[in-house]
């Protein structure tokens, strides 16, 4: 048997990490009553069981792009035009018509279809690059957006609950994905790419620092890594997070910061 590889180390500790962060949110929703299911999360128009219906949806066409690229492709030339069809958005009715099933079916489709993830990437090659609806990403950061995907609706779902999630080193991940998508995100809102790096300087949840990116970057976001996953993945607004920024790139970074492949969103409103 050879030796796994240190990209193939990489990819185990990720999955690991996506399947505990999986079961951290299904422990928020396995026990609740039907009525729950059905309350209002923060995402507009989305209840609790639209936000695990969009995760298991999401999780389904992740499976596929790792297994079957040329289907992923054919599935998102159907879907996805440009300019989009009028009143289309699969993103919304796959939300939709996975709400509209019993709790119980839902849940156990979201826990079938997040195994196939971690089964389909765990099986890809170390190199390989799987399609998405943003770049295609090798399976090591495919893994970490599925990660990212989880914790954030996640967050939806405990805010509808009233209940309060102990943050963990699983942030990391989620913090160098806020930061590899600089570009993405003043691209995506047609914006020039910054030439000029940018450094985060976090705390940690254990208290402990985290320095991300060059180490000699004069451009700054520093704070806790906490309040930096909330901003990238546009669950808190920034004003309500105690983030700061040094230098003009990372000053203009941080209102559109987005980690998340698709549309800028909208985000949160202050105190909300």
């Amino acid at each position: 048997m050879s030796e796994p590889t240190a990209a193939g180390g990489v990819l185990d500790g990720l999955l690991a990490d996506l399947r505990a962060e999986s079961a951290v949110l299904d422990g928020l929703v396995a026990g609740l009553p039907a009525e729950d299911w059905a309350r209002a999360t923060p995402a507009e128009g989305w209840t609790v069981a639209h936000q695990i219906a969009h995760l298991a949806w999401s999780d389904d066409l992740a499976a596929l792009a790792a297994r079957d690229p040329e289907a992923f492709g054919a599935w998102l030339g159907g879907n996805f035009t440009e300019p989009p069809a009028a009143g289309a958005d699969p993103v919304e009715e796959g939300a939709r018509e996975g709400a509209a099933a019993e709790p119980s079916a839902l849940l156990a489709r979201w826990r079938a279809g997040r195994q196939e993830v971690l089964d389909a990437l765990g099986a890809a090659p170390a190199d390989v690059r799987v399609p998405w609806f943003g770049p295609p990403m090798k399976p090591a950061s495919m893994a970490t957006a599925r990660l990212m995907e989880t914790w954030a609706h996640g967050q939806d779902v405990a805010d509808a609950l009233g209940a309060t999630r102990e943050p963990t080193d699983r942030l990391r991940h989620i913090a160098h994905l806020g930061l590899r998508t600089l570009g993405f995100a003043f691209a995506l809102r047609g914006l020039p790419v910054p030439e000029r790096p940018v450094r985060l300087e976090l705390t940690a949840p254990d208290g402990g620092a985290w320095s991300i990116g060059p180490a000699g970057a004069e451009d700054v976001v520093s704070g806790p890594a906490l309040d930096f996953c909330l901003l990238v993945t546009q669950r808190r607004h920034r004003d309500d997070l105690a983030l700061t920024a040094a230098g003009p790139v990372a000053t203009a970074w941080l209102p559109i910061a987005q980690a998340f492949a698709g549309v800028p969103g909208q985000g949160r409103r202050p105190g909300g």
